[in-house]
């Protein structure tokens, strides 16, 4: 029986979290599945046929550490998914820049690292709006994201300056389509397309996180939404074992990248019932592959043996 972690946070109080259905898929499977926290000491990760970052939420806040327990996993020899290298590129907010170069519109951004009240307060002008978000680019669940409209007042510049000091930030034009349609989600699991989420901010806010009242709406795929995610999906390569897609549309009526999110994207599998299925399915190709190169090697090897003959 494969054994396969999904790796999750200590202190859950506070979150959604419904992982419990994709494991519960899992376990009908014949799958022995289990949620672990990522920072649980004295785990022996090499029992382990898979291990996948899953709800590990709280990363942000120790990122060495949690990129050392990845190190640990990648070392035993298990199956991380996604693996370590994507992580580490999707880790930095820059790699949004990536994308561009590679085709996929973004939501138009300016990069920087700390920055002076003067830097800052020129945002708008480069931009062409009077409306921004400032955030980290090594950020989760909207810490230290500004909104912000132009003028600023010096409190505001004195709260940018001390918060990014020695930080790299970034700032992107606000969208305000974000107020209305919202964010789209699109989710894939080992490549294949799985389902979809609209999510909108309560009144009066932007932040489209559960955590700060956002709405979760299922979401039916139109052909443009569809044929905007599958063109940054195939914009990274390898096929990431998870990955959701966040869309927001421009005020041209362009759907542009928000975010990819390949670390610990919530996943929001109550809201598809084929979602864990999908999940599931993504995870048995994931193990019959490494299976298959297993062999494969075994074979290689084998084949690669002096022959013994015997008179």
């Amino acid at each position: 029986m494969a054994r396969i972690a999904l790796l999750t946070l200590e202190d859950r109080t506070g979150y959604v979290i419904d992982d419990e259905l994709a494991v519960n898929e899992l376990r009908q499977r014949g799958l022995d599945a289990v949620e672990i926290p990522w920072s649980q000491p004295g785990v022996e990760w090499s029992r382990f046929d898979l291990v996948i970052v899953r709800t590990t939420w709280d990363y942000h806040l120790r990122v060495d550490e949690f990129l050392r327990t990845l190190a640990y996993i990648d070392d035993s020899g298990t199956m991380l998914e996604n693996p370590r290298a994507l992580i580490l590129w999707n880790l930095d907010k820059r790699y949004l820049r990536d994308l561009e170069a590679r085709g996929v519109p973004i939501v138009p951004s300016i990069w920087g690292e700390s920055g002076t009240a003067m830097e800052f307060a020129a945002l708008f002008a480069a931009l062409g709006c009077a409306e921004i978000v400032v955030k980290p680019v090594v950020s989760a669940n909207a810490v230290d994201t500004f909104r912000l409209h132009a003028p600023l007042d010096p409190s505001q510049l004195d709260a940018l300056v001390r918060t990014f000091a020695g930080r790299p930030w970034f700032a992107q034009a606000f969208v305000q389509s974000v107020l209305t349609e919202g964010e789209i989600s699109v989710f894939y699991f080992d490549g294949q397309l799985s389902h979809a989420v609209r999510k909108v901010p309560k009144a009066g806010d932007f932040r489209v996180q559960e955590d700060h009242g956002g709405a979760i709406i299922p979401l039916p795929l139109t052909e443009d939404v569809r044929a905007a995610a599958d063109h940054v999906i195939r914009a990274v390569t390898p096929a990431p074992f998870q990955a959701r897609v966040d869309l927001v549309r421009l005020a041209d009526g362009t759907l542009a990248v928000m975010e990819l999110e390949m670390i610990e994207p919530s996943l929001y599998f109550r809201t598809d019932a084929g979602s864990p299925s999908n999940f599931a399915d993504a995870v048995e190709r994931r193990l019959a592959a490494a299976a298959q190169r297993s062999e494969t090697s075994a074979s290689a090897t084998g084949s690669d043996l002096p022959c013994l003959h015997v008179d």
